[in-house]
């Protein structure tokens, strides 16, 4: 009786054929959050991809490459902003609305690659900087957009908070604000649903905040 033949390690049927690429970082993320950077292999990867180990060498130069791909193709998703105005017809709400979109996006999809990348941060210091850098500046890059647009009747000067040259280092001190104190409470265990009963309270004083900065700035 003839053996059925498996297919071929790096060689998928067509039925799994698609984007390799693709392939490859969702093997990649499903790893690093089960294993863990360091003990994830590019061998692993590649039997779950499933791609040879060339495939992959050809798309990443190596696992950080792999490890940070995977963290900017999430950040990416998370901060396609397209089609979204914030709600309300005051600054006040509107930058409320905003603030429950970017903490429920994130605390919700980016849980899990937060930790993975705090695991790492004394074994892969550089590493785990590169990915810190790489993802705040992607993300107020485009909630700069975001407040520019909810913030466009008010007065602004050249030099101002929200000037050319300064929106995006506004947006981080937003996101700052906004972000990493609930950020923080998840990675300390609380839940989601727990955290959003807060969240209208939390924001309306925080954009409070946030504003009144905002014009102690303009007046100078």
């Amino acid at each position: 009786m003839a053996k059925n033949k498996s297919p071929k390690r790096g060689r998928p049927p067509k039925d799994l054929a698609g984007d390799v690429q693709a392939r490859i970082l969702d093997a990649a993320q499903q790893l690093f959050l089960e294993k863990g950077f360091r003990s994830a292999s590019i061998d692993d990867i590649s039997e779950l991809a499933p791609a040879s180990k060339p495939t992959i060498y050809a798309h990443f130069p190596g696992k950080e490459a792999l490890f940070v791909a995977v963290v900017a193709r999430t950040i990416n998703g998370l901060t396609d902003f397209e089609g979204f105005t914030p709600a309300g017809r005051t600054i006040q709400e509107k930058l409320a609305n905003l603030g429950i979109e970017i903490v429920e996006r994130f605390v919700e999809d980016t849980l899990d690659l937060t930790r993975a990348t705090i695991a790492e941060a004394r074994r892969f210091p550089e590493l785990s900087r590169n990915v810190h850098d790489a993802a705040r500046d992607r993300a107020a890059g485009a909630v700069s957009q975001l407040l520019n647009e909810a913030t466009q009747r008010v007065a602004r000067t050249a030099k101002g908070p929200f000037s050319a040259k300064r929106s995006v280092a506004t947006a981080q001190m937003f996101m700052d604000l906004i972000l990493l104190p609930m950020l923080m409470r998840s990675l300390m265990g609380e839940e989601l649903k727990d955290l959003k009963k807060e969240l209208p309270t939390f924001l309306h004083e925080r954009v409070n905040f946030f504003l009144a900065a905002c014009e102690a700035d303009w007046r100078q």
